[in-house]
């Protein structure tokens, strides 16, 4: 696969810019050999197998976007990232602070430790209670760059950019295709045999950069903090024993399976999920997926390639523009079978 291979036309009114109304309403194409078919989410028990395990990520996405400012006014936003303990994060930031210099945030204030370089900040926190606290009072949901609205981030974001079932905060973005997951959808799947289980994957920021040169042969994803309880582990186990299906709903969970499968068998514990998937890759785990539409030159659509083939979802994504599809977090879902 070259990096022209994932490129595609996209016309700007198809990405999504609001959820759809009900979460299990959204559209589903499915890819199933070479047939393409449409449904809603709500009908998956009716293109899922009796006995399938549906693998779902249950992070929490926190309201990670803070907006700060120099001693000398210059304004601030800061994403922050990942904890390193004792109040500090690793953060990213836009404008211009320097190492050692105060920054002043809602309801508190900070210090800048270092600069990590491509925007990426340390910094330690003085807010008066954990750091979590203080972002659900002054922080703001991380919507993507590509979700434009005049209006900004409002209070129903912080439920429907959210799973029903989230658990661990840690998340800057959400797992996408989990966003369509209702509880009633949830007994429609148990009832038809579909069983069901939990990772927890912390979704970064660099899940959805895009890649910016042409050697996908040298393209590094960045890490991101995994964790496997024992009743994920023991259920996959299971699975894989009777010959029955693994379908991840998400790239995230993808790439937990599949970075902890190369380690060797799955063992429940703490890891570092910064396996790049493209074709040619060969699934230890995962055998179907449910996933949302994902950017052009972006590694989680050479993912999806990797699992259906490059032609194979071309042509799916040509059909979805055609039909009109919504693309991207807030859009409509795919199921590769």
């Amino acid at each position: 696969m070259k990096i022209g291979d994932l490129v595609y036309e996209l016309p700007a009114e198809l990405i999504a810019q609001e959820p759809a109304a009900e979460r299990s309403a959204a559209r589903l194409l499915v890819l199933e050999g070479d047939c393409l078919a449409h449904a809603r989410v709500g009908d998956l028990p009716a293109w899922l197998r009796p006995g399938d395990l549906l693998v779902l990520n249950d992070t929490r996405v926190i309201p990670a976007r803070v907006r700060g400012s120099r001693p000398s006014g210059g304004r601030l936003e800061l994403l922050l990232c990942d904890p390193m303990g004792d109040a500090v994060w690793e953060a990213l930031v836009r404008g211009s602070p320097r190492v050692g210099e105060r920054v002043v945030l809602e309801r508190g204030e900070g210090e800048w430790l270092a600069d990590l370089g491509d925007g990426r900040w340390r910094v330690r926190l003085d807010v008066g209670m954990p750091v979590l606290d203080w972002l659900d009072v002054a922080g703001e949901v991380p919507l993507p760059p590509y979700i434009r609205r005049a209006e900004g981030p409002t209070a129903s974001d912080r439920e429907r950019y959210q799973t029903t079932f989230a658990g661990a905060p840690g998340a800057v973005a959400a797992p996408t295709a989990g966003l369509h997951f209702t509880p009633a959808l949830f007994d429609a799947l148990a009832a038809r045999g579909i069983e069901r289980t939990f990772v927890t994957l912390h979704v970064g920021p660099g899940t959805f950069l895009p890649i910016r040169n042409d050697d996908l042969d040298g393209y590094r994803m960045a890490p991101e903090r995994y964790v496997l309880s024992a009743d994920a582990v023991d259920a996959i186990g299971r699975a894989r024993a009777a010959g029955r299906r693994i379908v991840a709903v998400g790239t995230t969970v993808v790439r937990t399976l599949e970075s902890a499968a190369a380690a060797g068998d799955l063992a429940p514990g703490e890891g570092s999920a910064g396996l790049f998937i493209a074709p040619g890759h060969r699934f230890r785990l995962v055998d179907a997926l449910v996933t949302n539409f994902h950017l052009p030159r972006t590694p989680l659509l050479a993912m999806v390639a990797a699992l259906a083939g490059w032609e194979r979802i071309r042509a799916a994504y040509e059909t979805a523009v055609r039909e009109r599809y919504r693309f991207y977090s807030f859009g409509d879902a795919m199921l590769i079978s």
